[in-house]
């Protein structure tokens, strides 16, 4: 069984480009998300780390740390690093651990303990490394995403988790399908309606288990 949401992510230290740290201090008091990826120098994976480059004003602003994983090492990282930034336009910041013995893909529940790579080793031999994991400050898996090798990664909904998921801790609320930044949220079950008026003033009770307000001001 994977890592479960609510689980807190092994303090395990790795190795990356910008060089050797324990996870839990990496992410210190902020968000983080990990995105996994099974080799460098795969077509898709060099869009969607060039997705991230891209998106680091956008991390930035929500107090998120990225990070991100393959199963090569140090030097592949740093060359891979230029294509990525040649495809996206944009600097590359975030480390990428190096993962060629496995470790954090197994200490994480990517692969199974018995998994090895071969000589000679293709994308396909760790195709199931391609998950996004959203963690929050408490060091615990909020949210996990997993991918084929042929679909790439939707940024925008990332993002869309992201800001739902920093909502819902910091208001005690739920977002609805589709919700946006600005867009009513859900009221918990576990709040009377005196209690809900009291918190978010005027509210729509679409059903009597579904209510939604603006969020505090």
């Amino acid at each position: 069984m994977g890592l479960r949401i609510n689980d807190t992510i092994p303090n395990i230290t790795v190795e990356t480009d910008l060089g050797a740290f324990a996870l839990h201090d990496f992410i210190g008091d902020h968000w983080a998300i990990l995105f996994s990826h099974p080799k460098d120098f795969t077509p898709v994976c060099t869009t969607e780390f060039g997705a991230v480059a891209q998106l680091a004003d956008e991390w930035a602003k929500r107090d998120t740390k990225v990070i991100g994983i393959s199963v090569d090492g140090v030097e592949e990282h740093k060359k891979w690093k230029g294509d990525i930034e040649k495809v996206a336009g944009a600097k590359a910041s975030f480390p990428i651990i190096a993962d060629s013995d496995l470790k954090v893909a197994k200490a994480l529940d990517m692969l199974p303990a018995e998994a090895y790579l071969p000589n000679n080793a293709t994308a396909a031999d760790s195709q199931t490394v391609r998950v996004v994991f959203i963690v929050g400050p408490d060091k615990k898996l909020k949210l996990s995403m997993t991918y084929p090798m042929n679909v790439g990664r939707n940024f925008a909904e990332v993002l869309r988790a992201l800001d739902g998921l920093q909502t819902a801790a910091k208001y005690t609320v739920a977002t609805p399908a589709n919700w946006k930044v600005g867009e009513d949220v859900i009221i918990p079950p576990s709040l009377n309606d005196a209690d809900a008026t009291a918190k978010f003033g005027k509210f729509d009770a679409v059903l009597p288990y579904l209510r939604k307000a603006k969020l505090p001001g």
